[in-house]
C-alpha cells in the first residue's frame, strides 16, 4: 500500500522535503481512501508532481497551528470535510451530536463550526500573500447567499465570510489540476477567474456578458420570497454544457460563479481511482481506534457519481451534477481484487454504488451534446419518454465482481431508485438483485405516501412504491428467500402537516411496513426543500408551501410514523386528538393507540400480576389481548 502523505515536519523530512507546494487544511481526520475528499484531491496533486501535506482538525484557538508544516510554495487548500461541519456537529433538534464519525475515536468538538471559513481565515492571516482556495461540499453548497438552519438566519456567501481567493464547487478534480498548473506557472489568484467550476469575488461586474443575476443578499433579507426565486434561477444554470455565469451581490462584493466544470470521462475517473491510497486512517489515530467513517466504506466500491433523481430535500445533484459519470468494469474489478487482499476482508463487498446505486450512465443520450433539460426532471413527476432505463451494464459488472476469487457476496447498500427499476423494460434487474445482492434487507426511500407531500419532495406516487413492494415480495417468494425492504421516511418535510403525518401512519399500519427510525427533515444548504423551508415558497412553481417549524408539532409528526413505540404514545394521542381522528384511538384493528384510561387500567393489571394476583382476577388483560390480536398479527410482517 501507499505511504501516507505527510502530516508532520518529521514525515516531510522522511521524504526529503524542506517545504510543501500545497498545504491542505481539512476539517476531517486524515483517511487515505478514495471515498474521502481530502485524500482524493491530495493524491491527484501528488500524481501531478506536487509536494502536498495535510493539517487536519487544527486547533482554531491557536492561530500558529496553521504554520506547523511551514509556508507552502504555491498555496493553501481548505476543505471543511466530507460533510458540512454544522451537520457533523448538530442534530435536527440543534443538539450537539454525541459522535463525529469523521474524527478519530468518534470524538466531537475537534473541528470548529463553519470549519471551511475558520480555516481559510487562519490561512489568510498567516500568509496574506498566498492564494487560498476553498472547496468541498461545505464550500460548494454555501457559495451563494444561503440559509443556515442551526443559526436560523440567512448567511452571505462562504467566499465573503472566509476571505478565500477562489472557491471550487462540485467534485473538484478537474479544477484542482488546472488551478495547480496555473499557480505553478506563476499565475496569481486573480488570473484564475476564468476557470469552469469556480467562483470568485469582485467589485466590478461590468465586463460580464450574458450572466444571470440573482437577487442580492440585502434584497433577500428584506423579502424571503426572493430566496426561493434565487434558488430557482441558480438551479437552471447548474449544467456544464448549457449553464451560464451567475452573479449575486453580497454584503460588500459580487460573487461570480462560472459554469460548472465538464463531467469526467470514464478514463479520467478510472485514473483517479487507480492512484495509490493507503486505504486506512493515519497511524497517529490508532490509539483512539481509528476513524469510524472508514469502516462504512473500507470494503465498498464507488462505481458512479452524479444523480438525475433530483429529490427536493437532497443537494447531491447541486454538488455532483445531474449527469451520471461512471467507472469502467475493468477499473472496478481491479479495485475489487485489491479489496480481497486487504487485512480483514472476509469475502463480502459491502456496496457497489454511488448517490444512487443503479444509475450507471446518463439518463438519456442527448445529455452529452445538449446537457440536462431546463424544463423537466428525468424521473419526476413520471419517467421522461427519453429516459434510458437499462441495467444491463450494471448487471454485467455485478456478475464479474461475484465471480472474482475470494469474493463470496456482493451487496448493494447505497440504495436504488425503484421507479427506475420498474421503468426498465427488460425487467431482469430485480431477479438478480434479490438472488445475489440483498443482505436480507434492501434500502428503499419512498420518503412519504401523501400525494401533495410527494409532489414537494419530487418523489414518485405511492402506487409506484407499492408496485415495487409487490414485485420484490413475489420475486423473493419465487426464490424461497426471506428478505425485506427497509423503507426510509421523512417527517415534517415542507408541504407536510399533521393530517398528512396521520395518513402516513395509517399507511404504515395497513402495509405492514414499520420503520425503526424516522428522519426529521433537516434544511441543509443547497436543496430546494431548504429554500421552501426558509421562504415558504416552492422555488419551481412560486406557490406558497406549508412549513412546520414548531418543535412540538414536528415531534408529533415524527411520533406518528413510529406509533407502536410506547415512548411515543402520548404524542400520538395528542396528534390524533388535534386532527379530530379519535377514531384511531381504541382497540380495533384500525386503531393506532389504545385509549388513555384503558392503558392506565392495563398498567395497573400488569402491576397486580407482578404482585401475584391470580389470572382469573384480570379480565381486563384478557380483553385487551383479545382486542389487540388483529393488530399484533401484522407485527410478523414488519419489514425491518
Amino acid at each position: 500500500m501507499a505511504e501516507f502523505l505527510p502530516m508532520t515536519k518529521e514525515e516531510m523530512a522522511a521524504r526529503g522535503w524542506e517545504n510543501l507546494d500545497f498545504l491542505f487544511l481539512s476539517g476531517d481526520a486524515y483517511v487515505d481512501h478514495p471515498s474521502f475528499a481530502p485524500a482524493l484531491i491530495c493524491r491527484i496533486l501528488e500524481a501531478e508532481g506536487y509536494k502536498v501535506g495535510l493539517l487536519c482538525q487544527i486547533d482554531s484557538q491557536r492561530p500558529d497551528s496553521v504554520r506547523a508544516l511551514g509556508e507552502p510554495r504555491l498555496g493553501v487548500l481548505v476543505c471543511g470535510g466530507n460533510l458540512d461541519s454544522m451537520l457533523c456537529h448538530y442534530t435536527v433538534s440543534k443538539k450537539r451530536r454525541m459522535k463525529d464519525k469523521y474524527t478519530a475515536g468518534g470524538i466531537t468538538g475537534r473541528r470548529p463550526d463553519h470549519a471551511a471559513i475558520v480555516y481559510a481565515r487562519m490561512a489568510k492571516a498567516a500568509w496574506p500573500h498566498l492564494p487560498c482556495i476553498v472547496g468541498g461540499i461545505e464550500a460548494s453548497l454555501r457559495r451563494f447567499v444561503h440559509y443556515d438552519y442551526w443559526e436560523d438566519k440567512l448567511l452571505p456567501s462562504l467566499l465573503e465570510e472566509s476571505g478565500a481567493d477562489l472557491l471550487i464547487f462540485g467534485m473538484g478534480e478537474r479544477q484542482i489540476k488546472e488551478t495547480a498548473a496555473y499557480l505553478a506557472g506563476g499565475a496569481k489568484a486573480e488570473d484564475l477567474h476564468h476557470l469552469a467550476g469556480t467562483a470568485y469575488l469582485t467589485t466590478d461586474v461590468s465586463s460580464l456578458k450574458d450572466a444571470v443575476e440573482l437577487p442580492s443578499y440585502e434584497a433577500i433579507l428584506a423579502d424571503k420570497k426572493l430566496f426561493a426565486a434565487a434558488h430557482h434561477l441558480l438551479s437552471l444554470e447548474q449544467d456544464p454544457i448549457r449553464g451560464r455565469q451567475v452573479v449575486q451581490k453580497g454584503r460588500a462584493a459580487y460573487v461570480v460563479q462560472n459554469p460548472p466544470a465538464l463531467p469526467l470521462a470514464t478514463a479520467e475517473l478510472d485514473a483517479i481511482y487507480a492512484l495509490p491510497f493507503a486505504r486506512d486512517c493515519h497511524p497517529s489515530y490508532a490509539p483512539l481506534g481509528g476513524v469510524p467513517a472508514l469502516e462504512e466504506v473500507r470494503f465498498s466500491l464507488v462505481s458512479s457519481r452524479g444523480c438525475f433523481g433530483s429529490c427536493a430535500f437532497c443537494a447531491i445533484h447541486a454538488h455532483q451534477g445531474r449527469i451520471v459519470q461512471s467507472r469502467s468494469e475493468e477499473s472496478l474489478t481491479a479495485e475489487a481484487r485489491l479489496l480481497t487482499k486487504l487485512p480483514g476482508f472476509k469475502g463480502y463487498i459491502h456496496d457497489v454504488g454511488g448517490p444512487t446505486a443503479d444509475f450507471r450512465h446518463p439518463s438519456c443520450r442527448k445529455q452529452s451534446k445538449y446537457g440536462t433539460c431546463r424544463d423537466r426532471q428525468c424521473l419526476f413527476p413520471s419517467p421522461c419518454p427519453n429516459l434510458d432505463a437499462d441495467h444491463s451494464e450494471y448487471l454485467r459488472l455485478l456478475a464479474k465482481l461475484r465471480a472474482l476469487p475470494g469474493v463470496k457476496k456482493v451487496f448493494i447498500r447505497s440504495g436504488i431508485r425503484y421507479d427506475y427499476v420498474l421503468a426498465d423494460k427488460k425487467q431482469d434487474f430485480l431477479p438478480a438483485l434479490c438472488r445475489y445482492h440483498v443482505s436480507g434487507h434492501l434500502k428503499v426511500a419512498p420518503e412519504h405516501v401523501v400525494p401533495k407531500v410527494l409532489q414537494k419532495m419530487g418523489k414518485p406516487p405511492k402506487e409506484v412504491f407499492m408496485e415495487f413492494c409487490r414485485r420484490f415480495a413475489a420475486e423473493n417468494e419465487r426464490l424461497g428467500l426471506r428478505q425485506y425492504l427497509v423503507p426510509y421516511f421523512i417527517s415534517s418535510h415542507p408541504g407536510c402537516d399533521l393530517n398528512d403525518a396521520v395518513a402516513m401512519a395509517e399507511f404504515l399500519r395497513d402495509s405492514g411496513l414499520y420503520p425503526e427510525q424516522v428522519q426529521d427533515f433537516i434544511p441543509t444548504p443547497g436543496s430546494a426543500a431548504t429554500a421552501m423551508y426558509y421562504s415558504g415558497i416552492d422555488p419551481a412553481t412560486g406557490e406558497p408551501v406549508f412549513v412546520e417549524k414548531d418543535p412540538h408539532r414536528k415531534a408529533m409528526q415524527r411520533a406518528l410514523l413510529r406509533y407502536k413505540d410506547p415512548s411515543n404514545r402520548s404524542l400520538v394521542l395528542e396528534a390524533l386528538q388535534k386532527t379530530g381522528r379519535e377514531d384511531l384511538i381504541g382497540f380495533g384493528p384500525k386503531c393506532l393507540v389504545r385509549p388513555p384510561a384503558a392503558e392506565t387500567e392495563k398498567s395497573e393489571a400488569r402491576l397486580q400480576r407482578k404482585r401475584g394476583v391470580h389470572k382469573e382476577e384480570r379480565p381486563l388483560e384478557k380483553t385487551l389481548r383479545r382486542k389487540a390480536s388483529p393488530q399484533r398479527k401484522t407485527d410478523k410482517d414488519i419489514h425491518r
